[in-house]
């Protein structure tokens, strides 16, 4: 009984320790923050892959041609929406390049085109 009592003060311990080292560094480093990235990725996208899976789905239950068709045409839809998304976002983001290099902002455009180069 004693020794869980033990374990269980050295537990409170070490989350204390951990605790204050965490809101020290907190306090003096402050926290890093995320680049926030703006995908072409959003729910419509999500909805599209949903749908391709239930259409799948059917398909694997009732083997038809219909089906298939269905399948196909759904595949289809959601490929073309996807490629339709990237060349926007792509567009988008090759418009803000230029823009940078209109306006003298090369440390933007260099973060731009690295960030191109390394995907």
């Amino acid at each position: 009984m004693e020794n869980l009592n033990v374990d269980e003060k050295v537990n409170s311990s070490c989350e204390n320790i951990k605790q204050n080292i965490k809101t020290s560094a907190k306090g003096s480093l402050g926290l890093h923050e995320w680049k926030k990235h703006n995908t072409w990725f959003d729910k419509e996208c999500v909805d599209f892959l949903d749908q391709r899976k239930q259409t799948k789905m059917q398909w694997i239950q009732e083997p038809s041609q219909s089906s298939v068709d269905n399948l196909n045409n759904v595949r289809r839809n959601a490929s073309r929406y996807f490629r339709n998304k990237t060349k926007a976002y792509l567009k988008a983001k090759i418009e803000e390049l230029e823009t940078n290099r209109k306006v003298s902002n090369v440390r933007d455009l260099y973060r731009g085109i690295n960030d191109f180069k390394n995907g």
